[in-house]
């Protein structure tokens, strides 16, 4: 029976690009950004998917919100979504509701709050968040729809987690969920995170670099440009510093062709304003290094290091350096590449879409670290475009409608 069931989901599955482009667009205009983003958060776009997950009978939705005053409704939602199976073993997806900002909206094609059709390919959608993670917030709704649509109770059960503040730091999402309700996903369950992958969905995530992200405060004293011998220029000595990040990167030379790249990586990024007219030397300097570490190195290590950086560049141009912590999140052990839901994964791509998958480890943080850590194995795998965080996002609406047929499958036995 359970062959027959599989085949009438997977095929009520089929056909749904303008149920993927109706929720992409409503989620796209409900933007999501969180107040360290500039934006109230993800309480409008979270009201939007209950309503619309209810609006088909399913009723088990259990709120985690966590406090939040920096946004109008004083709260970060966070949804816990069930139908269950014929046992108590699960299938969970996990997806974020926030999003990154639009960055310099010269560089979009296409107003970037509202979803729209490529002129010669009607697959393709733009617009800020369709791959991050709205299509993953799309799957997951196709799917439970699609459970209730048919009336079919699969072998296991299908959760749904929806989280915020995925995008600065999980603080108020999944970290704020596993404080409230540390057992609320057993060890025996399968936990997918569609949050990466690759245009054919061959590439499966299942080691993750440990991130630390530093900020760097200089402190010189300010002066007027034309006398620059009376204070101490706190950007020469951040362009000091940031030339250094490649120094400290050499020393740390381990390789892993797990990932890619290979190697630890450290990059400057964000620059906070400093002076803003030309004729005053800055005094102040910020600046930030997003590191990300092979799991052979401590985030304590690359610390050290660049706080010795900071120390050569403080002596050499007379000002005050700190390195700071902004974010860290070690590394935690990768998932088995012979663990269940990595099989399970495995099986179900060959079975949907005729493809043989590898494994592999990504720079990128994604929520599954924290499963990781609490010793339940779980696997990164999305039908992604590649184009997250960049001007003119993208997402196919076959790709969501492939990737909710792959769960499904997953949900059966046989």
């Amino acid at each position: 029976m359970s062959l027959k069931e599989k085949q009438i989901l997977l095929d009520s599955l089929s056909g749904r690009a303008e149920r993927v482009f109706e929720l992409q667009s409503a989620l796209t205009a409900r933007r999501g950004l969180g107040p360290d983003n500039g934006g109230e958060g993800e309480q409008s776009k979270a009201d939007y998917l209950e309503a619309w997950l209810r609006s088909f009978g399913i009723d088990d939705i259990e709120h985690v919100d966590a406090a939040d005053d920096r946004v109008p409704s004083q709260k970060r939602p966070n949804l816990i979504v069930r139908i269950p199976g014929r046992s108590e073993r699960m299938v969970w997806m996990l997806a974020h509701m926030d999003v990154v900002p639009a960055g310099e909206e010269t560089l979009w094609h296409t107003d970037p709050w509202v979803v729209t059709r490529d002129r010669d390919d009607a697959d393709l959608i733009y617009g800020r968040g369709v791959e991050d993670n709205q299509q993953a917030l799309v799957c997951g709704c196709l799917l439970a729809a699609a459970l209730k649509e048919t009336g079919i109770v699969p072998d296991r059960g299908f959760g749904f987690i929806l989280v915020s503040d995925e995008e600065t730091g999980n603080a108020y999402g999944i970290q704020h969920l596993f404080r409230e309700k540390p057992d609320f996903v057993s060890r025996e369950d399968i936990v997918i995170v569609p949050d990466s992958g690759s245009s054919d969905g061959r590439f499966i995530e299942t080691a993750e670099k440990g991130i630390l992200w530093l900020r760097v405060v200089i402190e010189g004293s300010q002066c007027h440009a034309s006398r620059p011998d009376e204070g101490k220029n706190a950007l020469t000595a951040a362009a000091a510093m940031i030339m250094g990040v490649k120094d400290v990167e050499d020393e740390f030379t381990a390789r892993n062709d797990l990932f890619a790249p290979d190697r630890s990586t450290f990059t400057p990024t964000k620059h906070e304003a400093n002076v803003p007219n030309v004729n005053t030397m800055p005094g102040k300097e910020v600046f930030y290094i997003d590191c990300r570490v092979l799991p052979c190195y401590s985030l304590e290590e690359v610390l050290i290091a660049f706080r010795a950086l900071a120390d050569r560049v403080a002596e050499k141009y007379g000002v005050s350096v700190s390195v700071e912590k902004y974010m860290e999140e070690p590394a935690a052990a990768p998932t088995p590449e012979n663990s269940a839901v990595v099989t399970l994964l495995k099986k179900a791509m060959k079975e949907v879409l005729g493809r043989e998958c590898y494994c592999g480890g990504s720079g990128g943080s994604t929520v599954a670290v924290n499963f990781r850590e609490r010793g339940i194995p779980a696997a990164v795998w999305a039908l992604i475009c590649k184009n997250c965080h960049c001007p003119n996002e993208a997402a196919r609406l076959s790709f969501a409608v492939k990737e909710s047929q792959v769960f499904a499958s997953m949900l059966f036995n046989d």
